[in-house]
């Protein structure tokens, strides 16, 4: 085999990579992510840009959350949420690139 010097990704890592590549794979956790990157919004908020109840918006965050993807923050009554994965800007930057990305 000529590529000796190939360095492959473990195969538990791979399949940690697939968890959360098919948590990420849903439009409305995708739109999540976008507004994510741009500032912090409460579930609430999200549902409203997202048209979900705000129980199934929080069931996203949620799973966004256990992929580590995201973290919350309570200020008063109020829950925020951020993106906390550095990566999620360049996956998103190539959606973005390749199915395009509208003016909000």
């Amino acid at each position: 085999m000529a590529s000796s010097k190939l360095k492959l990704t473990s195969m538990e890592s791979l399949g940690e990579a697939a968890e959360c590549l098919r948590v990420l794979a849903h439009p409305h956790r995708l739109r999540m992510v976008q507004m994510l990157l741009a500032n912090q919004y409460t579930v609430t908020e999200l549902a409203h840009a997202c048209d979900l109840p705000t129980a199934m918006a929080s069931e996203h965050l949620r799973l966004m959350q256990r992929c580590g993807f995201l973290d919350s923050q309570r200020e008063g009554r109020n829950v925020f949420y951020q993106v906390v994965e550095p990566h999620l800007k360049r996956i998103l930057a190539c959606i973005e690139d390749r199915f395009g990305a509208e003016p909000a």
